[in-house]
Formats: structure tokens, sequence, C-alpha cells
């Protein structure tokens, strides 16, 4: 065979290999990429929920959990067997439209890459012509330092030059005769692999994940900011106030279809991942989900820590006075952040177990300093903080509302804490079918009880510390007579609530609260 020197000018562009496409062979040989890509999470839902449910059941870890078992009972509107139901109809949903992407979905295939590499490759040096005019710019002579260090640094030289890279050349074959070429730099292709392999696909994954935080932020704020939304549909996840790890996909068929299937969908479609790359996607943000609602706050759990998105900030959002707030789900929350939906009552981890074990350990200064929500000090005390979007709250509550704010625990800060636990508590009162007062009473009375269970164990611990005088021990049981007396006015208060309340409801009170009743 000839060989002969192709001519070419010095900048001259390497060429691009020639390719042949064929079809990409499934992962597994029994089951096509796309069905498995549908497998995978339920898959992984079941898998994470059981796990969660079986450290549930055996009581494993009681002191991480965000509620005690006695709450999952008593406070939720649902019963289990209607959550696993509704989440196996979900998933039904959820595989039928998965059915219907991958029937519209090109054939996976391969045999491209290396042309795709070697595109990239031509484009970095394409982008290293502008170098030397961008020097120039700043007074630096490009070509002038090319020269000078072209023996020693003969890459650094060619890239300063302009991407010219004389004596590096590549044979190939034109119509059977062998010619020479120029050809990539090592750190061309290096560079262009790792954009390939590694930056594109985390760029779609980044985008992905931005796609799905925004469908899901705006929906499922419309979801509570719409009377008529959240009473059809999305009240029925709300029936859940104490959440649990299989619960996570419990929701109103439309709902799930619409937030969750629909969403991911798009996502996928919008960053033009490959279907093995939305094995990883689909199963990654199944896992999140069911993560942010297992109930429990572990300290060795990468997902409670890659972001502040985690399961303490969405059991606020699950709580009668949070439940118009912490919309965002289920990555970050950046929408929250930039909107002023994410809850700055400050500290609410009298509510949590996380919060009871630390305060075995610390003063009433240091616990009441942690925060498993995350809120600054700054979120949480300021009365002046921007109240947008909860500045018509009050002018909207009905007098029930404006009742419970004043008798229900916990009592929210004054400001915009105070306007978000209203709003969220007029929508518990709205959804009569799903418990409405009832909630806020049950969920007042947990709050009390944690609070006093919080406040005997940081008291237990001063006196463990500091040896007391009789005359120390007598004021001490004159303040226990004081709190009970305090405990059962604060009881009262909430049980003549719940009772007015009821009345109400039915029509035959006469005060106040019957004018709500015919609002």
């Amino acid at each position: 065979m000839a060989n002969t020197t192709l001519p070419f000018s010095a900048s001259a562009l390497p060429p691009l290999p020639s390719y042949t496409i064929q079809t990409l062979p499934p992962l597994l040989p029994w089951i096509s990429d796309a069905n498995l890509a549908l497998a995978l999470p339920i898959i992984a839902y079941w898998v994470v929920s059981m796990f969660f449910h079986f450290i549930d059941e055996m009581d494993f870890f009681p002191h991480y959990r965000l509620h005690t078992p006695a709450e999952v009972l008593k406070r939720n509107h649902v019963s289990r067997w209607d959550v696993f139901r509704d989440v196996v109809i979900q998933q039904i949903v959820q595989t039928i439209v998965g059915f219907a992407l991958a029937w519209i979905d090109p054939e996976p295939t391969f045999g491209k890459e290396e042309y795709d590499i070697a595109l990239w490759a031509q484009r970095l040096r394409g982008a290293q012509k502008v170098l030397p005019g961008l020097l120039g710019l700043v007074g630096v002579d490009a070509t002038g330092l090319s020269e000078k260090m072209g023996s020693q640094h003969a890459m650094l030289a060619g890239a300063l030059s302009g991407g010219v890279y004389p004596q590096i050349t590549q044979t190939i074959v034109q119509d059977g005769i062998a010619m020479t070429a120029p050809a990539f730099a090592d750190w061309e292709l290096s560079t262009a692999k790792a954009i390939y392999h590694v930056l594109i696909p985390a760029f779609q994954f980044i985008l992905a994940i931005c796609v799905v935080d925004t469908w899901q932020y705006f929906l499922h704020r419309a979801m509570h900011m719409n009377k008529f939304l959240y009473t059809t549909f999305h009240s029925r996840h709300h029936r859940l106030y104490v959440p649990y790890a299989y619960g996570a996909l419990y929701n109103h068929p439309f709902e799930g279809f619409l937030l969750d299937t629909l969403g991911t969908g798009v996502a996928y479609l919008a960053s033009g991942m490959t279907v093995r790359q939305s094995m990883w996607f689909f199963t990654m943000s199944t896992i999140k989900t069911v993560d942010d609602h297992c109930g429990y706050a572990f300290p060795w759990d990468p997902l409670q820590h890659l972001t502040s998105n985690n399961a303490g900030y969405h059991d606020v959002h699950h709580q009668s006075w949070g439940i118009k707030t912490n919309f965002s789900q289920p990555f970050f929350t950046f929408w929250d952040g930039l909107l002023g939906t994410k809850w700055v009552g400050g500290d609410v981890s009298a509510r949590y177990e996380r919060a009871r074990i630390a305060a075995q350990k610390k003063v009433d200064a240091d616990a009441s300093s942690s925060s498993v929500t995350a809120s600054t000090p700054s979120e949480s005390t300021n009365p002046n903080d921007n109240l947008r979007p909860y500045q018509d709250e009050a002018s909207n509550a009905t007098p029930s509302a404006r009742s419970a704010q004043t008798v229900t625990e916990p009592h929210a800060p004054p400001g915009k804490a105070a306007q978000q636990a209203l709003g969220s508590r007029q929508q518990i009162l709205d959804d009569r079918d799903a418990g409405g007062v009832a909630v806020l009473a049950e969920e007042s009375a947990e709050e009390m009880k944690a609070q006093r269970k919080l406040h005997q164990q940081q008291q237990s611990q001063v006196q463990a510390s500091q040896p007391q005088t009789p005359t120390q021990q007598q004021q001490q049981n004159q303040q226990s007579l004081r709190r009970s007396s305090r405990k059962r006015t604060t009881s009262s208060g909430l049980k003549g609530f719940a009772d007015r309340m009821g009345e109400s409801l039915h029509g035959k009170s006469s005060g106040v609260l019957g004018v709500d009743s015919r609002r």
C-alpha cells in the first residue's frame, strides 16, 4: 500500500473517525433496558421501605425517630392497607406511562462513541484558536511565548499558538491509500473523554434534578394554595400526619400521575438521558423520596446530609402548623428559600426524639439552639420577616383558625412564622373529612407532652450536676405545683377549643365560632 502525505495546513483540524451504529444489547439478557428502568424504581421503593418498616417494627433506633410509634397509630387518619393499595395503584400508572415512553423512544444503539469523543476534541482544538487573541487583549504575545517554550513544553506551546501541533500526526487510509494527517494531542482526547463520559452525564443529571424540583415545587404549592385542589386531591397524602417510608407515594391517583410520574418523565425527556442513565435517575429519585418520608433522622444516612431537604425538613410540612410551608421536594430547598415558603418558626425539635436525646447532654441554651429544620436564628426570631407569600393569611383565616392559633401548640413566634402557622391550621380546618379540629387537638396534646418531657429531662440534668439545699428543694416543689396548674389550664383551653369547634361544626354554637360554621 502506498504511503503519502495528505496536504494540510498547520492549523487544519484532525479528521473525524468513521463509525458503525449497532443495536445495544440489554444489560440483562432476559429483560430489556426499558423494562428494567421501569422495574428498578419499584423494587428500590419496596426494598428501602421495608428496611425502614423493619426498623419500625423491631424498634431498633428509637432515639432517632422523629415521632413515636404511638403517634403513628393515633395521629394518622388512614390505615396502612389503604396506603399500600394507593401506592400500588400509582406504581401501576407509573409503569403504564413508562411503557408509553419506551414505545416512542428510539432503540438504544452504540458504536458512535469514538466519533463523539473526537468531535469534542475538535471543538477543543477550535477553541484554542481564539487563545492568542484573548491573551493579546491583556498584552501577552502568545506567539512569541509559544516559540520560546516550544522545545521544552510542546503541548503548551501548541495551545498558546492557537492549537497548532505540527509534530503530532497520524496515518489514515483513504481510497486504499495510507496518508499522513494531523492528529489530536493526548490531553485533547483525555479532556474530550472526560467531557463525554463525566461532564455531560453530570449536567444531564443536574438538569433533570432541577426540572423535577421545579415541577414538583410549583404543582405541590398550587395543591396547597388552591382550596379545591387541596381538598379534592392533595389532602389524601396529608392524612399521614406522621409519615412513614412506604407512604411516600400515598397520593390521589391523579395527583400521583401529575406530580410524580409526569414530572420525572418530563425531566427524563428534557435532559436527553439515555435509558441506562434513567435507571439511575429514577431509582435515585425514588430512594430520596422514601428517605424523606422515613420518619428517622439518622446521622449516618448520607441522603439526610447531601441537601437540607431531608426527613426533618419535610416532616415540618406534614404538621398542622407547617403544612403550607416547605413545599420543595425531593432534592433541594432552592425554591422555598427564593420564594419565601420555607418554615421560619425556628426550632421545632421538641417534637422529635433526636432533640430529646440532645437535651440529655446539653443545658437549656444548648438544646434550644439545635434545629431539625435548619432554620437560621434570624429567620426564627425576626418578626419583621418578609411576609410574602403569607401576607393574606390573617385576613383569609376564619375565627376558628385564629382561635386555634391562641390555644394550640406549638406557639409560633410573631411575624411571618405566625402567618405560616395560621394559614396551615386554616387548611387543616378546611379539610374536615381528614379530621379537621381533631387533628389540631391531637397534635397540640402531643406537642405539650413532648415539651414537658424535654423540660423534665433538662431539669433532671441540672439537678444531677448541682447539689440542692433544703430551701432549694422546697422552691422546686412549689415550681412543680405551678407547672402542674399551668398544664391543667392549657389542657382545659385546648379541650374547650375542641368542644367549641365541635359544636360550631355541627351548628350548635351561638358564639363567634358558630358564625364560622356558616361561612
